[in-house]
């Protein structure tokens, strides 16, 4: 018999549901079930995966169809392996469970388009009146937001409750049918506790008296019954408590899981007709997601239609540009681009992009557009990117093209400090009803999965510590389980850890919550509460949207990616410092290329703090690549990338690059693909012309092996492509060898890939960084020290490099710092790096600009910041401790003496000046000299930096073993010397150890022998 669930609970309404929404579809397609409606408890945002789904189903039930199967025929003397033979394709009513303050339950189905738009309208009035993750609703909103649904009306929890006069629930009833007649109906869900029959008979005879009729529904929570002990561990997560003492809380069995036809008609036996009214209510609702029509902004300004607006704009960008004449070359480029945009009519996304770009730089805030379509003419003329598309090699088609159908991609990074400005700026300018961040949905991974359900089992925390010690270890060594628990002492057949692991593979990849994606924004030109549900997020003055990347890129909606980067920071405050102090004006499109000074820097892997390539494997590989040229650069970001690695692209790109090997190509069609990267797979662009190009896929399985090696997929399998793939390679006459190492390779992004676009985009900002570290490394070391936390270094490494360069470096002093780091004239003709008050721990900005403001022609005294500037005694403790009275002549033990003689609340009247010479005299204290080592221990408490001495300088001459031959010399000749052994007796063996080097960087903790 033909039947529809109308109330199946996922996994996305969190710590709640059992499984998948992708599970139900299938199973429902095994079941040949009608359709299936995911109702989350207020949400939706698990439907979209569902849709996913459905579609999945019906793209392997056309294959089925059409006999086009999968893998080579089988021969006709193999018997036909058993097979659950899919024919049917579950629809999927998109709906929500209603949860109203009044303590009714309602699911809303969508019958169409509009009961769509009311269902969003809804939530979203709920969630905004509500702190994230809540959902404020009553049954008046339920009574405005109501209509084109169909409205399933729970039972009150206990159904005697239910009749007249017994509590809230009978008046909402009969409200709510009041109002939408034809609308509601009253659900039946079995609670399989022996009672049903006679429950199903009262709210039949509940239902005759509200004068609507019943449904039927399982009303699962789980797929399958197997799901029903992961069930238990979430709801024990969820209420903070062992499943042990889970209580009626628990599951009483497995029963509530989806059902059949024939299951269905035996269980509500006798109420047969509120089974076949599932299939009726299904044929009313109607709506498809499919059916959304994601319209964007028009973008329409001052009368000018898209179209026009984008040429205009992009021609003056070209002459801009190119003031001395463009290449013809770029005007074609530029033609050809406009006309496809045009075609796809995608001109109010670039000119979207554009504004938020353009009100960025009238701020004065530096940003830098990447993604494929960043790279390409128009954007380089409208200012999103400041790449000359000369540079790449990629084609305008690769990610605006017609045969893709999909929306192009543009990435902005801003400023991080100032990003926030942006974001309001497009709430402000478009509305909040128009405008919402993405979400991000946090997936249970290895140590969240094994602390949340070891504690739910019970594990102790030693234990839950143990396992989470050896993560790897379990996820991606399999079979070898056995062997790490005994080596932490674990017993591996005992029940309990065997449930636990067990549970704990199986909640991997389930949803955990929302949080905000990192800035992908959607705009539209209608309501998009009336598109999507919107809701507060946990930052202020942040609204999302339940859906994520993947999911919008499904409906083929457009997202603007607005995100941050530190370095972005930091240039734009070494651009300032130069144009202050040598009155150069400087941008990313502007600074002198290809200078063969800096590429000399990068080749010494002199690089702390640029951008990019400043981690030890980048500074590992620098030397041995030798980059000379921007593309190298291009190169560098994306092979260092645990795609290529693991891929094992970086050895044969080396040998490749040094002429150890020959360059070869298995064809020349695939010639053209890798001929940049010397026949090496680096970017993900390459990896879908592999694939188009040598093993015959389609536009469309091209696309679908592109989404699966996106950056941090979290579904992603590019693994289910390999038999295609060979078949393909081997089809098109390549030798088994080659395919098989080109998807070992292609496998490698799995993890993650990089873009060309992407790529390029960075390798502009690893040339801007070095640029400014060779030429101005003073004022590079202060815009870094200014905008921290950012990179992989301290500021106590970030100064000692700075140093190493040539760079004064002054102290934090009361009278000359600021709360940012400064450069200031060193009296030689050049500038000094002063310290500013940010470096010390514990001051904060405010404090630094109040002492600053009072300064005037500076302090005399520690008393005086007291009295000139209100600061409390407790700052100017922290001022001492600091060394920042040093320029007034006062010692850190001094100044520290004289903070400690002042009290809080200010100074009282009668001793505010002497009284006739009555003043009392103390004599001056005499305080002990604080040794060399002390002072550098008291810099790195205050400040995590010294700029006296290394403090392995001080150790040095003890940590050697010939420290007898030295035990005369003083330390204060050591010191004298920075620890230097030169003069040391010839075949004295010394030995340095430490975690932190004499240039200020970590080390690993060998022990490394030198002999003088």
């Amino acid at each position: 018999m033909p039947v529809a669930e109308l109330n199946a609970t996922s996994n996305f309404t969190f710590l709640t549901g059992g499984s998948h929404p992708e599970e139900y579809m299938r199973l429902a397609a095994l079941m040949e079930m009608q359709a299936v409606a995911i109702a989350d408890e207020n949400s939706v945002a698990g439907v979209v995966r569902a849709y996913t789904a459905m579609q999945q189903i019906a793209r392997d039930v056309r294959l089925l169809q059409t006999g086009d199967a999968f893998g080579p025929p089988r021969p006709a003397h193999i018997p036909k392996p058993p097979s659950a033979q899919i024919h049917n394709v579950p629809r999927l009513i998109p709906g929500a469970r209603i949860v109203l303050r009044e303590g009714v339950s309602v699911t809303a189905l969508p019958r169409n388009r509009s009961g769509w738009g009311n269902l969003c309208r809804l939530l979203s009035l709920g969630k905004l009146r509500a702190e994230k993750g809540d959902c404020q609703l009553r049954l008046s909103d339920l009574l405005d937001w109501g209509n084109d649904q169909e409205l399933l009306l729970h039972p009150a929890p206990d159904t005697q409750a239910a009749h007249p006069g017994a509590g809230a629930w009978r008046p909402a009833a009969q409200r709510l049918t009041r109002r939408y007649p034809g609308q509601v109906s009253l659900l039946m869900a079995p609670l399989y506790d022996g009672r049903d029959s006679a429950r199903f008979a009262d709210l039949t005879r509940l239902a005759q008296g509200l004068g609507i009729a019943t449904v039927a529904s399982a009303s699962p929570i789980m797929h399958v019954a197997a799901r029903r002990r992961l069930t238990d561990v979430l709801s024990a997560i969820r209420h903070g408590c062992r499943v042990d003492h889970l209580g009626r809380a628990a599951l009483a069995n497995a029963e509530q899981r989806l059902r059949s036809g024939s299951e269905m008609l035996r269980i509500f036996k006798g109420h047969e007709d509120a089974v076949e009214r599932t299939v009726e209510i299904a044929g009313r609702c109607q709506f498809d997601l499919g059916a959304l029509r994601y319209e964007y902004p028009s973008e329409i300004a001052d009368h000018e239609d898209p179209a026009a607006r984008l040429s205009r704009l992009a021609h003056e960008g070209l002459e801009w540009r190119y003031p001395n004449g463009s290449p013809q070359k770029v005007r074609d480029m530029l033609g050809h681009e406009l006309r496809l945009i045009a075609k796809l009519e995608y001109e109010p996304y670039f000119l979207t992009v554009r504004d938020v770009v353009a009100f960025a730089r009238e701020r004065g805030i530096l940003c830098q557009g990447r993604g494929s379509a960043a790279n390409s003419v128009v954007c380089y003329c409208l200012g999103v990117t400041s790449v000359s598309p000369e540079i790449g090699t990629m084609v305008f088609e690769r990610f605006v093209s017609e045969a893709r159908n999909e929306p192009p991609d543009i990435d902005v990074d801003f400023e991080h400090e100032r990003r926030e400005e942006v974001i309001q700026h497009i709430y402000e300018r478009y509305g909040r009803h128009r405008a919402g961040l993405c979400a991000t949905v946090v997936h249970y991974r290895g140590k969240r999965a094994i602390r949340e359900v070891g504690r739910a089992m019970g594990l102790t925390e030693d234990t839950i510590s143990a396992l989470s010690s050896q993560l790897w270890g379990f996820f991606a060594s399999k079979g070898l389980e056995d062997h790490r628990m005994r080596e932490i002492g674990l017993d591996p057949d005992d029940r309990r850890l065997k449930q636990t692991m067990a549970l704990i593979h199986e909640i991997i990849g389930f949803p955990r919550h929302l949080s905000q994606h990192v800035g992908g924004f959607i705009i539209t030109e209608g309501r998009l509460d009336e598109l999507v549900p919107i809701e507060n997020a946990t930052m202020e003055d942040r609204t999302v949207i339940p859906w994520d990347k993947d999911d919008i890129d499904t409906l083929g909606i457009l997202k603007v990616d607005v995100l941050a980067l530190g370095m972005l920071t930091c240039i734009r405050k070494a651009f300032g410092l130069i144009r202050q102090h040598h009155a150069i004006e400087y941008a990313l499109a502007t600074l002198p290329p290809e200078d063969p000074a800096v590429y000399d820097m990068l080749c010494r892997a002199d690089s702390l703090g640029v951008f990019q390539v400043e981690s030890r494997a980048q500074m590992n590989f620098l030397p041995r690549m030798r980059p000379r040229c921007f593309y190298d650069l291009v190169i560098e970001v994306a092979i260092i990338r645990p795609g290529p690695i693991q891929g094992d692209m970086v050895h044969p790109y080396l040998r490749r690059r040094n002429g150890e090997e020959k360059v070869v190509f298995p064809s020349d069609a695939l010639g053209q693909v890798l001929g940049k990267t010397l026949g090496v797979p680096l970017f993900q662009e390459q990896a879908m012309q592999i694939a188009i190009t040598g093993a015959g896929f389609t536009p469309e399985e091209a696309d679908r092996l592109r989404r699966s090696l996106a950056t941090f997929k979290k579904h992603g399998n590019v693994s289910e492509f390999r038999g295609r793939f060979l078949r393909g390679m081997a089809r098109n006459g390549y030798a088994p060898e080659f395919a098989e190492r080109c998807f070992s390779q292609i496998e490698g992004f799995g993890s993650y890939g990089f873009p060309e676009s992407h790529a390029a985009s960075f390798a502009l900002l690893v040339y801007a960084s070095s640029w400014l570290k060779w030429h101005h490394p003073g004022i590079f070391a202060c815009a870094l020290l200014n905008s921290q936390p950012m990179g992989f270094y301290a500021p106590a490494q970030i100064v000692r490099d700075a140093r190493e360069h040539g760079v004064t470096v002054r102290p934090v002093c009361i009278n000359a710092s600021f709360w940012d780091n400064a450069m200031e004239p060193d009296g030689q003709g050049g500038l000094a790096l002063r310290l500013g008050f940010r470096q010390i721990k514990a001051m904060g900005e405010d404090e630094a600009n109040w002492i600053t403001a009072a300064r005037g022609n500076g302090y005399l005294t520690v008393q005086d910041v007291w009295r000139r500037a209100g600061t409390p005694p407790k700052l100017l403790h922290i001022l001492a401790e600091a060394d920042a009275f040093a320029a007034l002549g006062l010692k850190r033990r001094e100044a520290l003496w004289e903070a400690k003689a002042l009290a809080t609340g200010g100074e009282l009247p009668l001793f505010a000046g002497d009284l006739d010479g009555e003043a009392i005299a103390e004599a001056a204290v005499q305080l002990p000299e604080m040794t060399l080592g002390e002072e550098v221990v008291e810099d790195y408490v205050a400040m995590r930096l010294t700029l006296r001495a290394h403090p392995l300088a001080l150790l040095r001459h003890r940590l050697t073993p010939g420290f007898a031959a030295l035990r005369d010399v003083s330390p204060e000749e050591i010191n004298a010397t920075g620890g230097d052994v030169s003069g040391q007796k010839k075949g004295t063996e010394i030995l340095r150890r430490g975690l932190v080097d004499a240039q200020g960087l970590r080390r690993h903790p060998r022990a490394v022998r030198h002999f003088s």
